[in-house]
């Protein structure tokens, strides 16, 4: 039975995925899908990405029922409120959905809605996969040899946010505590001083590497890599990448392997389809993306991490224009592109929508979709290498054909249909 929803119209037609399993969809040729076209060039990208997808679904016998349900900007002006619970309710229902960028207002009660929503649907994976789109300029000599998948922990580490101001009683007390109790009286310099804490859990861990090690096995992938500052952190994200190797070492069998044993025990020769998992630490992780970019895979890291070095390889593919991401709990799937709301830009049909298109690419692969999925990437990348381009591009080449963002969504759209 459906929740009774007062500010979410549901589709007449359609039907629900439902889930069969912990982590197992069943998902019909016909699903409901919420949408949340977003704040900013949302209320842009956002519909092309929806028509663009409906034409690879359409393309491959299958039809969304579109949803749109309201967060941020939409949601003040319909409901006065920034993140109704009828929004949050029919991202859990439904389960598969897709947003826009969001702006969080200043004294909107969350620090970011983008963040809010992660935690309520207990979305604890960011994942960003990051290929180069020929055509698409990069600041790098080859940026084909980027291929990676970045699995970002979505629910700790610095999302936790406990954190303790400057020059209130609060931080002093745990100043006073961390000195005196804790015996850590030479660590912290005289006056003003903000104090945070990074809380890392073997429950937060192993699950998002338990994602990382499954998506390896599932996409024919080679390693996984654990990115961390254990050196240095040594409880944090030392234990990170120690509770790491034990799902890999516990729970995998011969499937996966790790780093030590390859080269202590097999002479560097792993065993047929294994998944070699290893680790790096993180500041030498981001030369390694550039000096030795095809010889990673996936990347599983806490989320500070996630997030610097998931921006790094977006920037050698061209930026965050065009850098899908995807948010992934159990049984529940919510896109996202990486990029912000940019305000000045918006409602003028001007924009890239790629990034949000390739979003929803994630989201028809997870549906099960892979023909559609393929469908999206090579009609984008048809379109980009004919030089019909939003102005971001355009005016990074030579000979191009500068086109609006609804433009560039029905080029991609007579792309699908051809390619069919």
């Amino acid at each position: 039975m459906s929740h009774e929803y007062e500010k979410v119209e549901v589709p007449e037609a359609g039907a629900k995925i439902e889930a069969v399993g912990d982590n197992e969809l069943e998902v019909p040729d016909n699903p409901i899908i919420p949408i949340i076209h977003g704040d900013g060039i949302g209320v842009d990208v956002g519909p092309a990405a929806q028509k663009v997808l409906q034409a690879a679904a359409n393309a491959t016998g299958r039809e969304i029922h579109w949803m749109q349900v309201y967060a941020g900007e939409a949601a003040r002006e319909k409901y006065d409120e920034n993140l109704p619970d009828d929004t949050v309710e029919a991202l859990k229902e439904f389960r598969v959905s897709i947003k826009g960028p969001l702006t969080t207002p200043v004294g909107a009660g969350f620090r970011s809605l983008n963040v809010a929503l992660r935690k309520k649907l207990d979305l604890y994976t960011n994942m960003r996969p990051t290929y180069h789109i020929d055509g698409v300029p990069s600041p790098v000599k080859a940026p084909e040899q980027m291929d990676m998948v970045n699995f970002r922990e979505n629910t700790e580490d610095v999302y936790a946010g406990i954190e303790w101001e400057a020059g209130t009683d609060e931080v002093q007390q745990v100043k006073e505590f961390v000195e005196d109790e804790m015996g850590f009286d030479s660590t912290i310099h005289d006056g003003p001083v903000g104090i945070g804490i990074k809380p890392i859990t073997e429950f937060g861990t192993k699950r998002l590497v338990r994602k990382a090690i499954d998506y390896a096995l599932e996409n024919d992938r080679d390693s996984v890599t654990l990115v961390h500052k254990g050196n240095i952190m040594k409880f944090t994200e030392g234990a990170f990448r120690d509770w790491g190797y034990e799902v890999a070492e516990e729970e995998y069998g011969d499937e996966v392997i790790t780093e030590d044993t390859l080269w202590n025990e097999r002479d560097g020769e792993a065993p047929e389809d294994a998944v070699v998992v290893n680790d790096r630490i993180a500041d030498n992780m981001l030369q390694q993306i550039l000096t030795r970019t095809d010889q990673y895979d996936v990347l599983a890291m806490p989320n500070l991490n996630g997030d610097y070095l998931s921006d790094a390889c977006g920037a050698q593919i061209g930026g965050l224009g065009i850098a899908p991401g995807a948010n992934i709990g159990d049984g529940r799937f919510l896109a996202e592109p990486v990029h912000g709301s940019a305000p000045k830009y918006a409602g003028q049909d001007k924009v890239n929508p790629s990034a949000m298109i390739l979003s929803g690419r994630i989201m028809l692969e997870f549906l099960g979709w892979e023909d559609a999925a393929q469908l999206v990437r090579d009609a984008i990348e048809a379109t980009i290498s004919s030089k019909k381009v939003t102005y971001d591009i355009e005016r990074q080449i030579e000979g191009g054909e500068k086109l609006a963002t609804s433009e560039f969504a029905d080029e991609i759209v007579e792309n699908i249909e051809d390619l069919a």
